[in-house]
């Protein structure tokens, strides 16, 4: 992967991973009883996010190249995240009503969690990257 298309996919997780924590957190706080029901289940947007990490994350893992299909799939695999490490403490901290999701504890928890994820994607992007990481595998270049 080139050097370009690997700076481009790392900002679309970063971007993937802010922007659905700052408009869900908008969203729920002017609409704070907005629930996803399926069959009578509430389903948090933690279960939600698993989904797209798994629906983005497995081709990210599978597959290796630069396509559209791919960069999608990293935008899903960062929205996924973002829905799940929004919940993440507040799912542990309270007692899970919408109440509590509008709680400091719940805000700080989740910025702090989108906080560490976006550290790691850029301690991730310092750290020096040779060939493809593949044993027996030529360089091409």
């Amino acid at each position: 992967m080139s050097e370009a298309i690997h700076k481009r996919r790392i900002l679309l997780v970063l971007g993937a991973l802010v922007v659905p924590f700052v408009l869900l957190r908008l969203w729920l706080f002017i609409t704070p009883n907005a629930d996803f029901n399926v069959a009578g289940y509430n389903i948090h947007h933690l279960f939600t996010g698993l989904l797209l990490i798994t629906v983005g994350g497995l081709p990210l893992t599978l597959f290796r190249g630069e396509s559209r299909w791919l960069d999608a799939a990293a935008v899903v695999f960062g929205v996924g995240l973002s829905l799940a490490l929004d919940e993440w403490v507040y799912l542990i901290a309270t007692d899970g009503s919408n109440a509590s999701y509008l709680l400091p504890v719940s805000f700080w928890g989740g910025l702090v969690m989108i906080a560490l994820a976006c550290a790691y994607v850029g301690m991730l992007l310092v750290i020096p990257r040779r060939g493809s990481g593949r044993k027996g595998e030529r360089e091409s270049g």
